[in-house]
């Protein structure tokens, strides 16, 4: 009898526990493997592209850049790393502590988050939602938040007028961002990120080994405008007004130092190759191979894309100087903003008059 007992006590315990481990524990664990799987190489990605861009000045200008720390200077990233995380982290008197230390957490948790949604390869994304372009916008529109909070409980009047800039800056052209991006969804018919990609799976002009991505058809203005906004949302120069020196000391993150100033930091590179991701996804083809290189893997060709995103900015860098306060407005809603409404309706326009509208309910 007490054996019979004993045997449906175990298997009356043997249910839940299999429920709680097959049910939640393994999907949780893989789910955290399959964050780390992204996470992990976008900030070795983030910490590489800071000696990138070293390297890249240093050769646009005739320099050698960083050389001493390790091979071709490889170590170097490691040793600021390391340098940025001995230092005391300084916290003014008057500044509100907690939101001074939260502020830089936001600014590169947003930057990461924002990757949940990105494929990196057919059918290899963590979360694919059906509104992806919805989420991508919306926390691309948190990132100023993080700015705005630095400034302001920093209780110091530079960081506040670096950080009044930037969230005008940034708003000004998150609207000509919207636009570009209502125009691609016209073309394509859904907001699901592989849908868009597979969207430029077509020839160019029906031959099947062109490319035929967006970038290189009708919508060639429209990637333009995209690319010169995401370098004012990402408060790249030549529109790093927020962070002007020659007035506003050091910007929003003026008072900030050691890793509270290191996430400021990484957050921005962080945001590039998120602009630089969203860039190739939306008119690049995403991981597309063109001229029928089909044999090399997708993520290959999407990393290869986004490093030449990343180039061009660095060059941009290179090659302009500061915009003025003035002229960035004056080109955020004088010009950018009435070409890409105007572009969306000739866009829509044609779609209708050709019956092309896509049948994903545009």
């Amino acid at each position: 009898m007490s054996t019979a007992w004993s045997r449906l006590i175990i298997k009356s315990w043997q249910r839940p526990m299999d429920d709680l481990i097959y049910g939640y524990a393994v999907p949780g664990i893989i789910t955290i493997l399959e964050i780390l799987a992204i996470v992990v190489p976008l900030l070795v990605c983030v910490a590489y592209l800071t000696l990138a861009e070293r390297k890249v000045l240093a050769a646009m200008q005739l320099r050698k850049g960083p050389n001493v720390v390790g091979p071709f200077g490889l170590l170097q990233p490691l040793a600021d790393g390391l340098k940025l995380l001995m230092k005391e982290t300084i916290i003014p008197a008057g500044a509100n502590r907690m939101l001074f230390v939260a502020a830089p957490m936001m600014t590169f948790s947003l930057a990461l988050v924002a990757w949940a949604v990105i494929p990196v390869s057919k059918g290899v994304v963590l979360s694919n939602l059906n509104v992806g372009i919805l989420y991508l916008f919306a926390i691309s529109s948190l990132g100023v938040y993080g700015i705005i909070v630095a400034g302001w409980a920093s209780n110091s009047k530079y960081a506040f007028l670096g950080a009044l800039r930037s969230a005008a800056q940034m708003v000004s052209y998150e609207v000509s961002i919207g636009f570009v991006m209502i125009t691609v969804l016209l073309c394509v018919g859904s907001l699901n990120l592989s849908d868009i990609v597979m969207a430029q799976a077509n020839g160019f002009l029906g031959v099947s080994w062109l490319p035929g991505w967006f970038a290189i058809g009708p919508l060639f203005p429209m990637f333009i405008i995209f690319f010169i906004s995401g370098l004012a949302e990402t408060n790249r120069s030549p529109f790093d007004l927020p962070e002007g020196e020659s007035e506003l000391v050091g910007g929003y993150f003026t008072e900030y130092s050691s890793m509270t100033f290191a996430l400021f930091y990484l957050g921005e590179y962080a945001n590039m190759i998120l602009v630089a991701g969203m860039t190739t996804i939306l008119f690049l083809g995403g991981w597309l191979a063109p001229f029928g290189l089909d044999f090399i893997p997708g993520f290959i060709w999407f990393a290869l894309k986004v490093a030449f995103m990343l180039f061009c900015t660095l060059w941009v860098r290179a090659t302009f100087p500061r915009f003025r306060y003035d002229q960035l407005m004056r080109l955020g809603w004088k010009v950018f903003l009435p070409f890409s409404l105007i572009w969306l309706i000739l866009t829509a326009g044609l779609l209708v008059a050709t019956g092309s509208v896509p049948h994903g309910g545009v």
